[in-house]
């Protein structure tokens, strides 16, 4: 395993940190609310990031959204680069991938994705699609949606729901959730959509995690899962170290009888295991993320990811705001964000009970296979 970002991972994730730490300032977060930052957005497919992550793989994007959580940058970049980029690179046909890679990259279409599926939207024999979709994170400001149908091989559909509602069949609503997300409730009544992968579907190579073997397929929306829980990882890694890093330069700087916080041994016991568990939220996604790129299996290592995701990153932002005092108590205090963002993402595509009880299954599986292969 090489963890180290090639050359253009790494001015990547520069650039990416100088557009996050200039624009997603404190004052355009709090006008933002629970909308998309128009001119962040606009100036990170301007600097060409979105469309960098064709070429940068899982583990790039996931350095990206280490920069995005830092600053819980309110743009949908993790839902456009995971169920648009890497989903139509990965799974489209030459045609999709021709036509809507560099529409994608250039911010001129904006996905986001109904993922976990519930199984509630059903396609006809036609290709009409009806159902709803209860909660769809940054729907409000997307021009398309990712839906899985509830066939045995959970068929992918590319829908477009006009800039957040309006198309035919296509009814979105705004809903909150924890984090400011522009989520919105979907609504389907005949909507028209396109396969992704045309009218076959698509399978991607699995490995020894595969239901079949080394070389059985995995399908698309299994596929597509383990890459957004990977994703999302990634982004709570870089919500928990901007917490952490908000509340070290806190305790630093504020003292309490002639000397600062962060002199107290509970203090510095407490940002201590804050640290571990960040880090251990960041390696878990970055081998995930490698494995994926070396065409390895890594639907276990995903879901590794997402448990440390979910488990370890609930402390971090608790302990974050916890280490703030009375501050962080305070709703407009920029570590809130920091929690109510790693809350959001302690449940995000399955919470730690969830995605462990799946991890658990999984290996089951695989040790019954080789105990059948003997």
């Amino acid at each position: 395993m090489d963890f180290e970002p090639t050359v253009e991972q790494r001015a990547a994730r520069d650039l990416a940190a100088r557009i996050f730490a200039d624009l997603s300032t404190h004052d355009r977060l709090t006008a933002a609310g629970t909308g998309t930052d128009a001119g962040l957005w606009k100036a990170l497919c301007a600097a060409g990031l979105v469309a960098s992550v064709e070429e940068t793989g899982l583990l790039g994007l996931v350095l990206l959204l280490e920069e995005q959580g830092r600053t819980t940058a309110q743009v949908p970049f993790a839902a456009t680069c995971v169920y648009g980029m890497l989903a139509v690179a990965a799974l489209g046909t030459p045609e999709q991938r021709a036509r809507l890679l560099p529409a994608i990259g250039s911010g001129a279409v904006v996905v986001t994705g109904a993922f976990p599926s519930t199984g509630a939207v059903r396609a006809d024999a036609s290709g009409a699609l009806s159902g709803v979709a209860a909660v769809v994170p940054w729907l409000r400001g997307a021009t398309h949606v990712l839906v899985a149908d509830a066939s045995p091989e959970r068929a992918l559909w590319l829908v477009a729901t006009g800039d957040g509602g309006g198309a035919a069949g296509v009814t979105v609503e705004e809903v909150d959730t924890t984090a400011p997300w522009a989520a919105g409730r979907l609504t389907l009544d005949g909507a028209r959509g396109e396969r992704l992968g045309g009218t076959a579907g698509a399978d991607v190579q699995g490995g020894p995690d595969a239901p079949d073997g080394p070389e059985a397929p995995v399908g698309a929306y299994a596929f597509v899962l383990a890459v957004s829980r990977v994703a999302f990882a990634g982004l709570q890694a870089g919500v928990c170290a901007g917490s952490l890093a908000r509340a070290v330069a806190h305790t630093a700087q504020r003292e309490q009888f002639g000397r600062p916080l962060s002199a107290n041994q509970g203090v510095l016991l407490r940002a201590a295991d804050a640290y571990m568990d960040t880090e251990a939220i960041r390696v878990t996604a970055y081998e995930a993320a490698w494995r994926h790129d070396e065409r390895l299996p890594f639907a276990t290592h995903a879901l590794t990811a997402a448990w440390w995701a979910s488990e370890a990153g609930q402390r971090v932002v608790h302990a974050g705001q916890h280490l703030h005092g009375g501050a962080g108590a305070d709703l407009e205090h920029p570590v809130h964000r920091h929690f109510l963002w790693g809350r959001q993402l302690d449940s995000h595509l399955g919470s730690g009970g969830e995605v462990l009880e799946e991890l658990g299954v999984l290996l089951c599986s695989e040790q019954r296979k080789e105990g059948e292969a003997r």
